[in-house]
């Protein structure tokens, strides 16, 4: 006992002698190193930054974060400072059958099952073992079975309350999702594998492939799947319809057995259509230590490639009526990491507005067509690139006014970078200051040493900063141009929150197409954006879309079959209005 009190005695001691805080909020997307594209015909636009079909998992305490393609996986004990472990998992077999030697775990699985901690990664053949670890902090792994012969590619395995265990699969836009009982000891099948779900785009508008979900030239995808049981019910999860989209979402279908028969939910799970960084689909749900739900998928970029990816993390769980639900209403703003029991229909938004949407900036240069403006535009597909990567570039925001600054975020670009794959010992280096008159300034964030690779940095404040002015200073870059897609600034402006949205109408397609809607309003002259929530239960407006500097948004993805519900909110620096009278549509 008083060795470990001198180990936690010294464990306190080395943060506050370091300086070091525990951050209460995080912001998405998640801020990890992903590693850069891994596939060289992919970056013919130029090399970036991705990863995507993220899963979750709680292992004894903490938590363990396992995407595609990043030879290793991270772990965290607080759902934001994430350590990264390296480790490729394919074997050497593996390797000399596959097309580069930078694949690893593609759209992998993780699952507890006993006390271990189990991988495996999306095979069409058999060179995938399972891997097993007790350990995995310390990259301790071994071989539950050198070849899992059935293989499968998305795939997700389930325990079941009675010990049974039961694999997902499957990633088509012509073929459904599988599902197969496994035996728990040899991963040989029980039986053969059973088809359990196909997308109904016809019926189902969110379904439909393309940017405007209009099926334009491809059928929509189903990938991902998820599996979770709640009060005998049993939620499988999915994502699609394709993940380039603005509404990659998960969709969820339920059953009362693990292999079905399984029903659409109309809406799907988690959808993020609108903001800074748009996505919500192939993913996975888990439970923090204090058994809340919460919900991790595939933000998009798709900016140098298709498959430019992050991942990203909202509240999520079951409605008094077994209704599941994500929430990703303000879902690119900073929340509230947890803590203890929450109700998370409630949210973990902390109020932070951002500070500065559109409003002037100024920069130390400008390459090529890159910008200053894609600074503060709320869009990470666009950005603003310095002529060099090198110490002293710079840029300033003006926040218009002196406000309440309570967190910034920074999201690297990836412009000219030169690496290909996942790199290791890369980092950032910058210096943030403020100011009150743009001529005299205090250092307010100073990473100047920092070791870490931070692509998407967010730092929440020890305390906040009356401030009107913002300057970030460059030092060090791991690679290519100071290029950023978004600075971004939040706390509280000094004036008044937004009025409510007037002449809120919902136009839907009756003698056309009953899967669209049109939503018009009166322009606010108070707000830079508004929430369009979205449910077909008036209590139950599950899914939300911000929309910036605009009056109107179609909207493609109802059922054609059923009534909607919808509700609009005013955004502004200075907080959200009260919500506009919910309105029908049969």
């Amino acid at each position: 006992m008083k060795s470990f009190l001198l180990i936690c005695l010294s464990l306190l001691f080395s943060i506050v002698s370091s300086g070091q805080t525990r951050q209460k909020t995080y912001c998405n997307p998640i801020n990890i190193d992903y590693g850069y594209c891994p596939i060289p015909n992919f970056t013919e636009w130029g090399k970036h930054r991705t990863s995507a079909d993220p899963v979750i998992v709680n292992y004894k305490g903490d938590y363990y974060l396992f995407s595609t393609n990043q030879q290793g996986y991270w772990w965290s004990s607080d759902l934001s400072d994430w350590n990264f472990v390296s480790r490729p998992f394919l074997t050497e077999e593996a390797i000399e059958k596959t097309a580069n030697k930078w694949d690893d775990l593609c759209a992998p699985a993780a699952w507890v099952q006993g006390d271990s901690l189990c991988v495996f990664g999306s095979t069409y053949s058999r060179i995938f073992p399972i891997w097993v670890s007790t350990n995995p902090k310390t990259n301790e792994w071994s071989k539950a079975v050198e070849h899992f012969d059935i293989g499968g590619w998305d795939p997700a395995f389930f325990i079941d309350d009675d010990e049974r265990l039961y694999m997902y699969n499957g990633s088509s836009n012509v073929y459904p999702l599988y599902g197969i009982e496994l035996n728990r000891t040899t991963f040989k099948p029980i039986g053969t594998r059973k088809e359990l779900l196909l997308t109904d785009s016809d019926k189902i508008g969110w379904h439909r492939f393309g940017e405007h979900m209009d099926n334009t030239f491809l059928k929509p995808f189903m990938e991902g799947a998820w599996m979770t049981k709640h009060n005998g019910k049993y939620y499988l999860q999915w994502g699609g319809p394709g993940t380039e989209f603005s509404h990659y979402g998960d969709g969820v279908a339920v059953g009362n057995d693990p292999l079905g028969h399984f029903e659409h939910i109309s809406l799907p799970l988690s959808m993020k259509a609108g903001g800074f960084i748009r996505g919500a689909g192939h993913g996975a749900t888990f439970q923090d230590n204090w058994k809340n739900y919460w919900h991790t998928s595939t933000m998009v970029i798709n900016t140098k490639n298709n498959f430019e990816r992050r991942i990203g993390l909202w509240p999520a769980g079951f409605d008094q009526d077994d209704v599941m639900y994500c929430n990703t209403a303000f879902g690119d703003y900073p929340h509230y990491l947890p803590n203890g029991t929450a109700d998370h229909l409630k949210s973990r938004f902390t109020g932070w507005m951002l500070l500065n949407y559109n409003k002037p900036v100024q920069v130390s240069s400008v390459l090529g067509t890159f910008s200053a403006n894609n600074l503060v535009d709320e869009n990470i597909k666009t950005y603003w690139s310095a002529k060099t990567g090198n110490k002293g570039e710079w840029l300033i925001s003006d926040l218009g006014e002196i406000s309440t600054v309570h967190a910034v975020q920074i999201n690297y670009a990836d412009q000219d970078v030169e690496f290909l794959g996942k790199t290791l010992g890369k980092y950032h280096q910058y210096i943030i200051y403020y100011s009150n008159d743009g001529k005299k300034w205090k250092t307010l964030i100073d990473k100047s040493s920092n070791k870490k690779d931070v692509p998407h940095d967010y730092i929440e404040l020890e305390q906040p900063v009356q401030a009107r002015y913002l300057k970030m200073v460059n030092i060090h870059m791991p690679t290519g141009k100071f290029a950023i897609s978004g600075f971004r600034v939040f706390g509280f402006g000094k004036g008044e929150k937004p009025q409510p949205v007037k002449n809120f109408a919902a136009l839907r397609g009756k003698m056309t197409d009953r899967r669209n809607v049109w939503f018009k309003w009166q322009i606010s002259p108070d707000a830079y954006a508004y929430n369009i929530y979205i449910g077909t239960d008036p209590q139950k407006l599950y899914n939300c879309v911000m929309v910036h500097n605009a009056n109107e948004y179609y909207y493609q993805g109802m059922d054609k079959t059923i009534p909607y519900y919808f509700a609009i909110e005013a955004i502004n620096e200075n907080g959200v209005s009260t919500m506009s009278e919910i309105i029908k549509s049969e």
